[in-house]
């Protein structure tokens, strides 16, 4: 009888930890997949070409060196109608990569007459090779991958922030 009880007692126990450990599991793949969060604080419009509003998105800003090399890394979901928008000092020649970033993104970069330069479309997560923005960009917008195309968003038109 007493070996009967050990051995219902080891049962119960090893049922016991092995809950507790995948509840812990659980727990740790819930915050890996939650990832970092933004904060949306503005707006990006974009323009067809009569100037008119095609669609809207609200966007968080990197404005600074530290939250332009960030960006979206670690970024695990992001509404279909967000983005993030990236404003440099100067116009100039820029390059992007997706080295850190979980998400495929609509890359689209503008110049200072908010203009949309070039456009890399559904750009792959982890990757490192350099996208270029192909000419003097001083503004770029990410955006979930497709967002460009289901909003039939294409070089040449305009963005108003």
């Amino acid at each position: 009888m007493k070996s009967i009880f050990i051995a219902v007692f080891r049962s119960m126990l090893i049922i016991c930890l092995f809950i507790s450990c995948q509840d812990k599991k659980s727990e740790g793949q819930s915050e890996q997949k939650k990832g970092r969060q933004l904060e949306l604080t503005e707006e990006v419009t974009f323009l067809d070409q009569d100037n008119e509003e095609i669609s809207k998105i609200t966007v968080a800003v990197a404005d600074d060196q530290q939250e332009r090399n960030q960006g979206l890394m670690d970024v695990t979901e992001l509404p279909a109608d967000a983005g993030m928008l990236f404003i440099f000092p100067t116009e100039e020649e820029l390059s992007f990569y997706m080295a850190n970033t979980p998400l495929p993104l609509d890359i689209m970069f503008v110049n200072a007459d908010s203009v949309i330069i070039r456009i890399h479309h559904s750009a792959a997560p982890f990757n490192s090779k350099q996208l270029f923005s192909d000419g003097p960009a001083q503004y770029v917008v990410e955006t979930n991958a497709g967002y460009a195309v289901s909003n039939d968003i294409r070089e040449g038109m305009r963005v108003r922030f």
